[in-house]
């Protein structure tokens, strides 16, 4: 087996006129593991730092004849701004120590001063180095993960959502996006987000429809000690958390009037007050908002403020359905695949056949991308080919439906028949599932069970 890449050693350039006292610095460097090199004026200072490629810190006295510390200080940011560099000087200049802070430098030592305190504020400086720029990084690597342009599919409707994304990401109004459950809202949350401004800033996600409303307003707000029964500190809500970025509110329409009310005071007034306090404070949050259900029926239905929908709905963006968007299984698939081999790799499937592709195409998706995650998931479970036919696809995603067809010819029908036959209709086009039928329908199961023609339940 190799032995392991030792990883490089850090270089840091010592600069003093007094050449004898940069060297003894960087002898006391190298012992304690460093890379050092010393130098006797500013501009040969200038010189290395223009030259070398790896010079991860500089320390250098302020007071040097021709080039300054000032100077070299300068001229470091200006070649890397993340550069760390620690002044030296005499008790008698402390004032242009302080100056040097102010224009960028890490710290500064009175001398004399002990090795040990270099290293120690060195080993700082390079340690608060390294993790801004994993931050960074990472950071990096989720707005690309997260950008818009990940999300999957060539087909018109796919474009014209990355498209619109695009050209509303740095838009400071609120957001709404609205399509059926499992279409990928919370993903194109993200991406107004990623794409934005607010990048840097973070991202809070809360589903108003996991909570009930005093524990929803809690999280939102945050609460005093002793507002309520087991509040005992006082806690920062997610409006708070997430100051300077971006705030999903995912299934908005669940959120009862009494929040609506409140919400709708925040996006008039940037201002939210915890729960029991007095106190109010201004907070820099976007709103996105999301919901699979027709707000404007809610509104009618005197289920959500219009008031607050006027405020939401100044930038929208629909999420199309997947049977809506059939080319674009190909490539979905063949990213699900990806995804579940790396999960699974004993999983023998490598692709599927033109008959598979056929029939996924041919079927409705009731779940949409989601349902389809999902079917892939568990063919990659099941599956024992390296190639997935038609048969080997997930009960009910292949077979024909066997609901009587909706025909308006022939004899007028009476309406209970009429709602029998929609409602039969309806439970195949969600492959059976009733309660997914009832939603889609805006009717609850009861109901739903009256326009099949079922008996009541025992107990119901």
């Amino acid at each position: 087996m190799p032995s392991p890449i030792p990883e490089r050693r850090r270089r840091i350039l010592v600069v003093d006129d007094n050449l004898e006292m940069a060297r003894t610095i960087v002898d006391g460097l190298f012992d304690r593991g460093y890379d050092a090199v010393a130098v006797g004026s500013g501009q040969k200072a200038l010189d290395h730092l223009n030259t070398e490629a790896f010079i991860d810190a500089m320390v250098t006295d302020l007071r040097m004849p021709g080039v300054d510390g000032l100077e070299l200080l300068s001229a470091s940011r200006r070649l890397d701004p993340d550069r760390p560099v620690i002044v030296m000087t005499a008790y008698s200049a402390v004032d242009t120590a302080v100056e040097s802070i102010r224009q960028g430098a890490y710290h500064y030592l009175t001398k004399p001063f002990k090795q040990e305190e270099l290293a120690i504020f060195l080993g700082r400086a390079l340690e608060e180095l390294r993790v801004r720029r994993e931050a960074s990084i990472l950071k990096t690597a989720l707005r690309t993960r997260f950008s818009i342009s990940n999300l999957i599919g060539g087909s018109a409707a796919i474009r014209a959502v990355r498209e619109r994304v695009k050209r509303l990401a740095d838009a400071p109004a609120p957001a709404i996006i609205t399509g059926e459950t499992g279409t990928g809202k919370g993903l194109v949350a993200r991406a107004l987000h990623a794409d934005s401004r607010r990048s840097e800033g973070p991202f809070v996600s809360v589903n108003c429809a996991a909570l009930p409303e005093s524990l929803l307003e809690s999280e939102l707000f945050g609460h005093v000690r002793g507002a309520f029964t087991g509040a005992v500190a006082d806690r920062r809500g997610l409006f708070a958390e997430a100051d300077g970025g971006s705030l999903f509110l995912d299934e908005i329409a669940e959120m009862t009037p009494g929040l609506q009310a409140k919400l709708l005071h925040v996006l008039e007034s940037g201002a939210i007050r915890p729960v029991g306090g007095t106190k109010v404070r201004q907070v820099d949050v976007r709103i996105i908002a999301a919901t699979h259900r027709d707000l404007a029926q809610a509104v009618r239905d005197q289920r959500f403020r219009e008031d607050l929908l006027y405020r939401l709905d100044v930038v929208g963006i629909v999420i199309p359905p997947l049977r809506d968007r059939t080319e674009d299984i190909p490539e979905l698939v063949e990213h699900f695949v990806a995804e579940v081999r790396a999960k699974y790799p004993q999983s023998p499937i490598r692709r599927f056949s033109a008959e598979a592709f056929s029939t996924l195409r041919r079927y409705r998706w009731p779940g949409n991308v989601r349902e389809l995650a999902h079917a892939v998931e568990k063919i990659a479970l099941l599956g024992q080919n390296v190639e997935v036919l038609a048969a080997d696809l997930p009960d009910g995603i292949g077979r024909t439906q066997t609901a009587e067809p909706l025909e308006f010819n022939g004899d007028i029908l009476p309406m209970r028949e009429l709602e029998r036959r929609y409602a039969v209709w309806a439970v195949g086009q969600t492959g059976g599932h009733r309660g997914k039928a009832a939603e889609r329908l805006g009717v609850d199961p009861k109901t739903l069970r009256k326009w099949l023609g079922e008996p009541e339940p025992a107990g119901d």
